[in-house]
């Protein structure tokens, strides 16, 4: 008896476990209409399509077509988002757009405002799926490498996440590139190339044209051990966050100077991470929160103050604790 092997594809959406209605994110490429094409093909009537039009390119239009077209073939409804995705002076293109497509997809999800696209009767969305796979998480890592990146950034992107009661899917993220496209192409499926794929002024599409193919000579199984790497950093931050969670809890927020510097350098950083990001929304960097934990083992005595510049704001001292403010938004208390 000949057992048939699935392909990666199909084994990846085999083992995918969403909470429905679920919506797949597509942008006509070939890697979301994979993604769609299989998920439609393994839960008929309970898949719908979400397509983020960001009106940065010529081809934004054809991309919008290729996504109807795909739909129609599917039978898949489809919701077309239109987002301002201009960056602002000094924003990097790439993270503006990244920026507004999930802000448009968790409107989606919520059903809020008339933006959110959601259809007129139909369920609210309960899971979201993102075609990103195993290249792309390899991509993510380097880039994160290259810009000295802690566990937090070595992680990459993450399988699932939930915000706000909506969960988010990568499903394919232990699959390779070539196999999604192998999928789209075994099925007869059309898609749109994006142009700006094959611009080199972007860094991601200078590790996928010049490293990705060195990577894959050097060390052909990259890709798995690039993904596991970054499952293991993604546990590891994990238990840190936890560590952290606690020792904000028992250093109280706003964090008590005695309390911080009984901690060992390691744990304070990361308390102090957890405290601005989580209460403040700001997140220093190397350089900043170095200073601050200099200045922070100095502070010994009543008259000894701190005001150093974090994140988008300053952090104070504010008698035995510190205190954090945005001169834009509120002055430091008095």
């Amino acid at each position: 008896m000949t057992t048939v092997t699935p392909d990666p594809v199909s084994a990846a959406i085999a083992a995918f476990e969403p909470t429905f209605p679920l919506a797949v994110a597509c942008s006509g490429g070939a890697d979301s209409t994979a993604l769609l094409a299989a998920c439609s093909s393994r839960w008929p009537g309970q898949v719908r399509a979400v397509h983020v039009h960001h009106g940065l390119q010529e081809a934004a239009d054809d991309f919008v077509a290729r996504c109807e077209q795909t739909c129609r073939n599917l039978q898949v409804p489809l919701t077309v988002l239109k987002v301002d995705a201009r960056h602002a002076p000094g924003e990097s293109p790439e993270n503006a757009a990244r920026t507004a497509r999930y802000r448009a997809l968790d409107a989606y999800a919520q059903g809020t405002g008339a933006a959110a696209g959601t259809d007129e009767g139909a369920a609210p969305v309960r899971s979201i799926a993102l075609a990103h796979h195993a290249d792309d998480q390899v991509e993510t890592m380097l880039l994160a490498l290259s810009r000295g990146a802690g566990l937090a950034g070595l992680a990459c992107m993450p399988a699932r996440w939930e915000r706000d009661g909506v969960e988010f899917h990568r499903p394919l993220l232990e699959v390779s590139g070539a196999a999604v496209r192998g999928f789209a192409l075994a099925f007869g499926l059309g898609w749109a190339e994006d142009p700006s794929n094959d611009d080199e002024r972007y860094t991601r599409n200078r590790i996928r044209a010049r490293l990705m193919p060195a990577l894959e000579t050097t060390f052909p199984h990259f890709r798995e051990t690039f993904v596991r790497s970054a499952l293991h950093a993604a546990q590891a931050q994990s238990v840190l966050d936890e560590v952290a969670a606690a020792d904000l809890e028992a250093v109280g927020a706003p964090p008590r100077l005695k309390d911080l510097q009984a901690l060992s350098v390691g744990r304070q950083a990361q308390v102090l991470r957890r405290w601005l990001r989580t209460i403040h929304d700001t997140t220093p960097d190397t350089a900043q929160l170095a200073e601050l934990q200099r200045q922070l083992a100095a502070c010994r005595t009543r008259g000894h103050q701190l005001r150093l510049k974090v994140g988008r704001g300053f952090v104070v001292r504010e008698g035995d604790a510190l205190g954090w403010y945005n001169p834009a938004v509120l002055p430091p208390a008095t």
